[in-house]
C-alpha cells in the first residue's frame, strides 16, 4: 500500500500532454439577446499540465468555465476555434493549453422582443349543439396576450390569436377555460396560460312553413305552371322569439330566366325573411316549370 501511494503521488506530481475538453460558458444580455437553440457547452481542447491539475479537472472540481461574451446580435451564428484561445487561457489554471481540438463552435442568438395581440374565438368552431344557438357577443377574459422570446417567433404569431374552446355542443351559457396552445412554447412566453371564454347559449325551436314562390321574368304571353306549386320553408328561431314573429314575412321567387334548359327546372330562392329566423331551408331544392 505504501509503495502503490508512492506511486501514485509521484504519477500525479508529472507533467502530461492529453486531450479533453473543457466548459465553456456565454455571457450576454438575457433582457435584449435569447439563444434560439441549446448553447454549446463544453470544447476539446490539447493540454498540458500536472497530474494533480489533470485529475482536478477531469473531476470538475473548482473548474473555471472558459466565458465567451456576446455583445450584441451577432452577424454570424459561429466562432473558430482559435478565437477561443484567449478565454481558455484566462481561465485554465495551471494548465497549458497547446492548441483548440474544436475546429468550430456553432450557436443562434436572436432578439428578445415583446409583442401583444388580441384574442379571438376561431369563427369555423361550431359551439352550440344541435337545435341551439349562440346570442350575442362573445367575450374573451383577457382579451389580448403578451408574447416574449425571439423576435423571429415572436413575429410569427398571428394578430389576433386564435383560440378554440375545448368543449363544444354547448347547451346553456357558459364560461370555458380555454388554454393557450401555440408553437415554440419552449422558447416563447406567454404572459397567461389560459383565457376564459363567455358564451350565452339558448334553445332553437324548430318549425316549418309553406310558402308559394313568385315566378319572375316569364315571357310576355307565356303560361306556366309550377311543380310543386309551393315550397317548404324549414327554420329555426329562439324559443323567447316565438310569439314574437312575423311568419307571413317569408318571400320566395323563382327567376325563369335562370331555368335549367335540360330539365327545365328553377331554383327557389327566398329573397324576403322575417327577423329572427335561422338556419333557413327550402325544399324542395329545384321546382319544375311547365309551358301550357
Amino acid at each position: 500500500m505504501a509503495a502503490s501511494t508512492f506511486w501514485l503521488l509521484n504519477a500525479l506530481n508529472k507533467s502530461y500532454s492529453t486531450q479533453t475538453t473543457y466548459p465553456v460558458k456565454f455571457v450576454y444580455n438575457d433582457k435584449r439577446l435569447v439563444p434560439v437553440k441549446p448553447l454549446p457547452e463544453e470544447v476539446a481542447i490539447n493540454v498540458t499540465g500536472k497530474g494533480w491539475k489533470l485529475l482536478r479537472k477531469a473531476l470538475r472540481l473548482e473548474v473555471q468555465p472558459a466565458e465567451i461574451y456576446i455583445r450584441n446580435l451577432p452577424r454570424n451564428n459561429y466562432l473558430l476555434g482559435s478565437a477561443l484561445r484567449p478565454a481558455l487561457v484566462n481561465a485554465m489554471d495551471g494548465l497549458q493549453l497547446n492548441f483548440v481540438v474544436t475546429d468550430t463552435l456553432y450557436f443562434d442568438f436572436d432578439s428578445k422582443v415583446k409583442r401583444r395581440v388580441a384574442l379571438k374565438l376561431d369563427p369555423r368552431q361550431a359551439i352550440a349543439a344541435d337545435r341551439y344557438a349562440v346570442v350575442g357577443p362573445i367575450r374573451i377574459a383577457p382579451d389580448s396576450i403578451t408574447f416574449t422570446g425571439p423576435s423571429s417567433m415572436v413575429d410569427s404569431i398571428p394578430d389576433p390569436f386564435v383560440l378554440r374552446l375545448p368543449e363544444q355542443k354547448l347547451t346553456a351559457p357558459a364560461e370555458i377555460e380555454t388554454p393557450i396552445i401555440y408553437d415554440y412554447q419552449a422558447l416563447v412566453k406567454s404572459d397567461i396560460a389560459e383565457a376564459v371564454v363567455k358564451v350565452n347559449v339558448k334553445a332553437l325551436v324548430q318549425e316549418e312553413r309553406q310558402v308559394e314562390p313568385e315566378l319572375v321574368n316569364v315571357p310576355e304571353g307565356e303560361s306556366v305552371t309550377m311543380l310543386p306549386g309551393a315550397v317548404l320553408v324549414r327554420y329555426q328561431l329562439l324559443a323567447d322569439s316565438v310569439p314574437l314573429m312575423n311568419r307571413d314575412s317569408f318571400k320566395a321567387v323563382l327567376d325563369y330566366a335562370k331555368r335549367n334548359q335540360r330539365d327545365s327546372t328553377l331554383v327557389p330562392e327566398l329573397v324576403q325573411k322575417p327577423a329572427g329566423a335561422r338556419n333557413i331551408t327550402l325544399w324542395p331544392d329545384r321546382v319544375k316549370v311547365i309551358l301550357r
